[in-house]
């Protein structure tokens, strides 16, 4: 959309706002919409949310540009800010899981979640020296900016569960090597397509838990 497009798509909502906000919304690096080889802006969908989110949240709530920069770093993350005065972000609560997820569940893809060590902590129950022992053991694995994802997430949460067993991050590393393993066999004869890769992962899930429980109910 161009900046006049935008403004009727919101002015339902925000009668009050004006070329002039949109365009120190975009120079406060709250949009950034792409140019035009005209020079003139275009607005994503994604902008028009941003915007929406922005505008609501100065009117609703009252939150300086800072918070509002915070939350929208918290979305763009993954996460959720909170409703009040200080926008501080919440990690997703767990989801439940199945005792061997299906093909179908592992064929989705994850949702967009990017933590820093404190929140990973935090959504975990474990200390920030905990966390940096499974990052030590390869357990959890930060990318490029240090920003840890959702399946680190449940891994923490493993780990912080096994925890009150007297479990720590060095007795977990087998399981590290028995995942790189079974991946092996995944990416070896799983085919080419995600479903089909599901397929074959599901019946691994599957095959180790039989092993493991068999090997127990021998002892």
């Amino acid at each position: 959309m161009t900046i006049g497009a935008v403004l009727a798509h919101l002015q339902d909502d925000f009668p009050d706002l004006t070329v002039s906000k949109v365009r120190y919304l975009d120079a406060e690096g709250l949009v950034s919409p792409q140019r035009r080889d005209s020079g003139y802006r275009e607005y994503s969908e994604r902008d028009i949310e941003r915007l929406r989110f922005v505008l609501a949240a100065q009117r609703d709530k009252f939150w300086p540009l800072k918070v509002i920069r915070d939350a929208l770093d918290a979305f763009d993350r993954g996460l959720q800010p909170d409703a009040g005065p200080s926008g501080r972000p919440h990690v997703p609560a767990a989801t439940e899981n199945a005792e061997v997820p299906d093909a179908e569940s592992l064929a989705q893809a994850p949702r967009v979640l990017r933590l820093t060590p404190r929140e990973l902590a935090e959504g975990s129950g474990l200390t920030d020296a905990e966390v940096a022992e499974l990052v030590t053991f390869h357990l959890v694995r930060p990318d490029g900016d240090g920003h840890f994802t959702e399946s680190d997430l449940t891994v923490a949460r493993a780990a912080h569960a096994l925890s009150a067993y007297g479990v720590q991050g060095r007795h977990l590393r087998a399981f590290r090597l028995a995942a790189d393993r079974e991946i092996g066999l995944v990416e070896q004869v799983g085919g080419t397509t995600p479903e089909q890769r599901a397929q074959v992962l599901a019946q691994c899930l599957s095959l180790h838990v039989a092993l493991v429980r068999a090997g127990l109910h021998e002892q």
